[in-house]
């Protein structure tokens, strides 16, 4: 049985045509041809199936055959904010994992030890829309552009934010500090809520600095642990994203 290729449509119900990447991998790599099924996602929430109505050597043209809305694979929305490593595969690495594992939306913080300053949202973007096809997911993760520590923090639990559309109940910040003037720190396995919205901040290799930490707590965050192991911040953000989805 010849396997169904899915492909990324944003637009798929009122299109007619692959956009032009997918174009280009479905009839040179894949060699589709007319007749050939094909799944379509919009990364909202449905799939279609269709077929290639024709194919010429750069673009594909498709008809669509079923509108099959997909039922969420978990509850409440995850959200993910963390400060990207200095060296960028481990943070790609992070944002392929947790997009097959699942989760919503993904914010990259601008913390003050923060080894990276600049991401390149479109090349993220990618690995977001390659891993949601690859392992058939019906929602792509919402991705945000970078934002400073305290931006964030303010943005965040406004109601009326311009920035963030699912300003989350429950936030969490992970650090590894044990100081006096903080918050004690529970297990984030213990602290999540089934069926509810969540938001986990994993900071930078360098951790959040102590400022940070009182700010987010001020703000109504509470501080967490991921475990008695000490994570580099690609693995703390996969065991995050793990967590939430597990429990919801």
């Amino acid at each position: 049985m010849k396997e169904v290729r899915f492909f990324y449509v944003p637009d798929a119900a009122t299109q007619q045509e692959l956009p032009e990447e997918e174009a280009q991998h479905a009839v040179r790599v894949l060699r589709m041809e007319s007749g050939d099924e094909m799944m379509l996602m919009d990364g909202k929430g449905v799939f279609y199936r269709a077929h290639v109505a024709e194919a010429t050597k750069k673009r594909c043209f498709y008809t669509i055959d079923e509108v099959i809305p997909q039922p969420r694979q978990w509850k409440g929305h995850l959200h993910l904010a963390m400060a990207p490593t200095k060296n960028m595969d481990r943070t790609e690495w992070t944002c392929e994992k947790a997009t097959e594992i699942g989760f919503d939306e993904l914010t990259f913080l601008r913390c003050k030890f923060s080894e990276r300053t600049v991401i390149k949202n479109e090349r993220i973007d990618k690995i977001l829309i390659s891993a949601t096809k690859q392992s058939h997911k019906a929602w792509k993760p919402i991705l945000n552009e970078m934002t400073d520590f305290k931006t964030f923090i303010q943005e965040i639990t406004k109601e009326d934010s311009t920035l963030f559309t699912h300003p989350a109940k429950n936030r969490f910040i992970c650090h590894c500090y044990d100081e006096p003037e903080l918050g004690s720190k529970l297990l984030l396995k213990d602290c999540i809520k089934a069926g509810e919205d969540a938001l986990v901040l994993v900071g930078p290799e360098g951790d959040f600095s102590i400022d940070e930490v009182k700010m987010a707590e001020a703000a109504g965050f509470l501080s967490v642990s991921l475990g008695e192991s000490r994570l580099r911040t690609e693995t703390a953000g996969l065991v995050a994203v793990h967590i939430m989805n597990l429990f919801n």
